[in-house]
């Protein structure tokens, strides 16, 4: 069973090179960052993070870029894997994501974990070219796109959202054939087919491993009726603020069929608080 960290706010308190580099040497398995480009200064979306009501929280608008943030850390680690918990795909250039993205993985051995989603605000999701409504349609229609350009040595691809003639787009990814694939998501039934058709994993925030062992079932039953494998699909449970810090909850998840669970890191520590938290959970985790 694997365990990872998710640093909300992976800036100078928080930077990615020493986090990250110690989070390897306590013996944790992955490192995590979040992606908000911008916020804009009003909006009326509610954020899913808070109770109905709650003001958005600070860090939502201080984010430093979760690409360069990771390669920050593949720097300076050489085993623990990098992902993205969770890159808003709609918002960013299909071609230039693809590019960064594999020079990413390239750069750090293969190590790189492509976690997606597809926004909860729409100013923000539309000043950054985003189709709101059909949010999710343009995140596969990138993600086919991204595809061809990380395994064919010439790429084309023709699609709603993405069009391009044939195009060499290099280095590759050294994971082959690509960084895997991981979507977020819960509630909505689309989120398993999505997983199924074109995904590689699932990465959930969830309330209960009950709520876990229900996703589970509709993953089967969505791989099964796409044809595809089940044991290929990796299960990453998505800890949020405060959740999954005692060994039950990691023995749980594993039960219930979890491939790894991530810790949230506080986002209010110095970093020598932080590195100390990260020294407790490791010895009560690991």
């Amino acid at each position: 069973m694997k365990v990872g960290v998710f640093s909300i706010l992976p800036n100078k308190e928080a930077d990615p090179a020493i986090v990250a580099r110690r989070a390897e040497e306590l013996g944790f398995d992955s490192y995590w960052v979040p992606d908000h480009t911008i916020l804009p200064v009003q909006f009326s979306d509610a954020y899913p993070g808070v109770r109905p009501g709650e003001p958005p929280p600070d860090y939502l608008w201080q984010m430093p870029d979760p690409l360069i943030a990771l390669s920050r850390a593949a720097a300076v680690t050489s085993t623990i894997e990098l992902g993205t918990g969770i890159l808003l795909i709609p918002e960013r250039n299909p071609l230039l994501a693809a590019n960064m993205i594999a020079s990413l993985d390239h750069f750090s051995d293969g190590r790189f974990l492509l976690g997606i989603g597809a926004g909860w605000n729409r100013p923000e999701c539309e000043i950054l070219g985003g189709d709101f409504d059909r949010r999710w349609g343009q995140t596969k229609d990138y993600i086919l796109a991204m595809k061809a350009l990380w395994t064919q040595e010439e790429s084309e691809y023709h699609g709603k959202y993405a069009d391009f003639p044939p195009v060499r787009c290099f280095p590759k990814p050294a994971r082959r054939p690509h960084p895997p694939v991981l979507l977020g998501g819960f509630t909505a039934e689309r989120v398993y087919q999505r997983i199924a058709e074109w995904g590689d994993g699932w990465l959930p925030v969830l309330a209960s491993v009950e709520q876990f062992r229900i996703g589970v079932d509709k993953l089967k039953r969505a791989a099964e009726a796409a044809g595809r494998d089940y044991g290929e699909l990796s299960k990453t449970v998505f800890g949020g603020k405060g959740q999954w810090r005692s060994p039950d909850d990691i023995r749980a998840f594993e039960a219930a069929g979890a491939d790894q669970v991530t810790i949230w890191l506080p986002e209010d520590l110095r970093l020598e608080e932080l590195l100390r938290e990260m020294e407790r959970l490791a010895a009560a985790l690991l």
